[in-house]
């Protein structure tokens, strides 16, 4: 195994990249998307030269997303067939088994689905565009954004707010009335209850 970090010049077709996670929030990929809008087409190379995609090299040399699949999701979706990534480990000469279980020692790999119950590696879409949708881990973006949590280094550290509101705030609430359950959202956010999770800024009598 050998451990490097470097980025790869040549542009990778997003359609070759493989996930490392089962979902993504859509609203979130909706949201970079509309960002991704503002940059001007001739200076999108620029763009994407400053936002490289970490990958493992993994078995039979496929590259597999360790990060930012909601932005690479998003520039598939605004036409844009190739990126530029950066390999941060290259383990093609390992097996399968040893492969993800390497990335799951090291938070590389998020093997949850919708409902954050956890799933077998091999249900991990194949493909960034098969990526299944979390709408409570769109409702923890949302939040993070508003103020109520800071971004952290912790792997997944979005996910883990996401599996928090999950079991306090009803999905029909989070697929109707988002607004609504931004709100609920924050209030959870501040209080004591969610002081384990990273990046949390709630109030302190200190």
């Amino acid at each position: 195994m050998i451990m490097v970090r470097e980025p790869v010049l040549k542009p990778i077709s997003i359609k070759d990249l493989r996930p490392t996670q089962i979902t993504v929030g859509m609203r979130e990929v909706q949201e970079k998307r509309r960002r991704l809008r503002k940059h001007p087409t001739k200076k999108i190379g620029k763009y994407l030269g400053s936002h490289m995609i970490p990958v493992i090299q993994g078995p039979k040399d496929h590259l597999y997303v360790i990060d930012h699949h909601h932005l690479t999701l998003a520039l598939h979706k605004e036409g844009i067939p190739e990126v530029f990534v950066t390999v941060v480990s290259n383990l093609s000469e390992v097996d399968s088994d040893a492969f993800w279980t390497f990335l799951d020692h090291h938070g590389w790999t998020h093997p949850y689905d919708a409902g954050g119950r956890r799933r077998a590696f091999r249900d991990i879409p194949k493909s960034i565009t098969d990526l299944e949708d979390d709408p409570y881990r769109s409702l923890a973006g949302e939040i993070r954004r508003a103020g109520g949590f800071a971004k952290d280094t912790t792997p997944f550290s979005e996910f883990l707010w996401a599996d928090f509101f999950r079991r306090r705030i009803k999905q029909k609430l989070v697929e109707s009335h988002f607004r609504a359950a931004t709100k609920e959202a924050m209030n959870l956010a501040k209080s004591e209850d969610t002081r384990y999770l990273p990046g949390w800024c709630g109030p302190s009598d200190e």
